[in-house]
């Protein structure tokens, strides 16, 4: 693992952290950091041993500050090309069936934004600033929007991207941005106890629920009611299933399979 490397990976215990790695341009994303975020993605999910992936940030002022406004690094499309390589980075997180908890360390803006609103949890240090300040250059946030909207209520949502304005990492709690928020020297042991709650639980459950909730988010109750009839008696056949209940019954812990 290079220190020069824009995206550091690391396998620690069950977790799998991905941290971007350009501190002096606060974490702010180009080419470069999507590929390496994607990569990092796919190796988590190709790891038996891996139950979370934290993304995070190097340094401590921010996780990151979103896309990189230096000439040659942002603004540059192929309009050739039907899909941005930041949406399909987006896509790729929206169907990890691994949980994810973004490491909020610092400033969070723009595109920043989106690498939260793609994981399933967030623990943030007090001292983070948020923000969708894209109006403020003369664009505006299109691609976090398709998954904030469904995470914070539209009229707060309205208000960060039209006025542009940065936020607190107490204003972003309240309203569900994030799930937790504590002091800077205590980021990596409520990060960490995020793991544990999550490590310990069966893989199995885990990753055929989140594909779950993916996919009925779009569907009706009766289409959902459905869906989930066939799923819970899938799972029921499962090792994991099998070893939960008798583990249950024997007052043990269970020894997860994840198969």
């Amino acid at each position: 693992m290079s220190e020069t490397e824009v995206v550091l990976h690391e396998r620690k215990g069950n977790a799998f952290w991905i941290t971007i790695n350009r501190p002096d341009k606060r974490n702010a994303i180009h080419e470069g950091v999507v590929r390496g975020i994607r990569e990092g993605l796919t190796q988590a999910h190709a790891d038996p041993l891996v139950r979370v992936i934290v993304l995070t940030g190097a340094g401590d002022k921010a996780f990151c500050a979103g896309g990189d406004l230096q000439p040659g690094q942002s603004f540059a499309f192929d309009f050739a090309k039907p899909n941005v390589a930041y949406a399909d980075l987006l896509r790729q997180a929206q169907n990890a069936t691994l949980p994810m908890i973004a490491r909020i360390n610092g400033t969070c803006m723009a595109g920043g934004m989106g690498l939260v609103c793609m994981t399933d949890f967030a623990v943030a240090a007090d001292h983070a600033l948020f923000g969708l300040p894209e109006v403020k250059v003369g664009v505006f946030p299109m691609q976090v929007m398709s998954l904030l909207q469904d995470l914070v209520p539209r009229r707060i949502v309205r208000e960060w991207a039209l006025t542009g304005e940065p936020f607190s990492a107490h204003e972003a709690k309240s309203a569900g941005l994030v799930n937790h928020v504590v002091p800077s020297a205590e980021l990596d042991a409520k990060t960490q106890w995020l793991i544990d709650r999550l490590a310990d639980k069966s893989p199995t459950a885990i990753r055929r629920g989140k594909y779950a909730m993916r996919a009925i988010a779009d569907m009706g109750f009766d289409q959902a009611i459905a869906y989930t009839e066939s799923q819970i008696a899938l799972l029921a056949m499962t090792e994991d299933a099998r070893e939960g209940l008798a583990a249950f019954n024997e007052k043990r812990k269970p020894v997860w399979t994840g198969l």
